[in-house]
């Protein structure tokens, strides 16, 4: 049976998420980090550490950005086939959403509207948006404002299937000692194995909505994912890039079937305000 979602439900939903995501942290990240800061070994990592969780505190209790950098506004929207939107497009609608969320809560606009002209938007639109046709009636919308610090550092290898895992462990400790302070560690790392060029980017960036304390239900794949957690932590890039046993909070992987010529590997990294937020409607 068809079920209608009316878009200024979406728009509502949205313009919330926007709001709630940049100014206080999702569970699973405020657990890394608390965790993180017991863990720490380095004195001045650990001080760092407090000093973020000082910083999520004020920005919950006075409602100011956990991060100036309030992103550019990534959305997956999972769509239920049976679901039938009522009033505006869906992208109008989304962007409506961003729109009144970064006005109403004072969020940065970081958005220009073309890349080598360079105005502003002046309302953080548009959005980058990824559709899923699902079975179902329902939409499930996952929203992560990506700063662009950590996304600068982000990079995609085109390995040769005779490259293997070796060469996928290579590319992720490539990525990461190449980003070093720049990505405002403790960092998240989401790593994209598969697909083509475009695919595996994508894989990336969705394995970053993935709570941190979840691993890959694929065996060898969360294996991989605690290996190079490990050997990203044994650099010493540490909380801030200055030293320390903390240099990521998680690596989290997702894969594809690929093309019996390729071995595509994306690394989408994100600084410590790993910012993500599910709604379903």
């Amino acid at each position: 049976m068809i079920r209608t979602v009316k878009t200024d439900l979406v728009i509502e939903q949205i313009k919330e998420m926007c709001i709630e995501a940049n100014h206080d942290f999702s569970d699973d990240m405020k657990n890394a980090l608390r965790q993180s800061s017991e863990k720490e070994e380095s004195e001045l990592g650990k001080k760092i550490l407090c000093q973020l969780q000082d910083n999520l505190r004020i920005a919950k209790e006075d409602r100011i950005p956990i991060c100036q950098d309030t992103g550019m506004a990534v959305f997956f929207l999972e769509v239920g086939q049976d679901v039938h939107f009522e009033g505006m497009a869906i992208e109008d609608a989304v962007n409506e959403g961003v729109r009144r969320g970064y006005e109403e809560g004072y969020l940065r606009k970081s958005v220009v509207n073309d890349p080598i002209i360079r105005e502003n938007t002046r309302d953080n639109t548009p959005a980058v948006i990824h559709y899923a046709i699902v079975p179902g009636d329902q939409v499930k919308i996952t929203f992560a404002p990506k700063g662009f610090g950590s996304e600068n550092m982000s990079r995609i290898f085109m390995l040769k299937p005779a490259d293997g895992i070796e060469g996928v462990k290579n590319a992720i400790l490539t990525a990461v000692k190449d980003a070093g302070p720049n990505a405002c560690p403790p960092m998240v790392v989401g790593v994209g194995i598969g697909g083509t060029f475009e695919k595996c980017a994508l894989l990336a960036k969705q394995a970053l909505t993935r709570p941190v304390d979840e691993h890959s239900e694929i065996p060898y794949v969360a294996e991989l994912e605690e290996e190079m957690l490990n050997q990203i932590n044994r650099l010493g890039i540490g909380p801030g890039g200055l030293g320390g046993t903390v240099t990521a909070f998680a690596v989290n992987i997702n894969t594809y079937p690929t093309h019996i010529a390729g071995l595509p590997v994306a690394v989408n990294i994100c600084c410590h305000v790993n910012r993500h937020q599910v709604r379903i409607i």
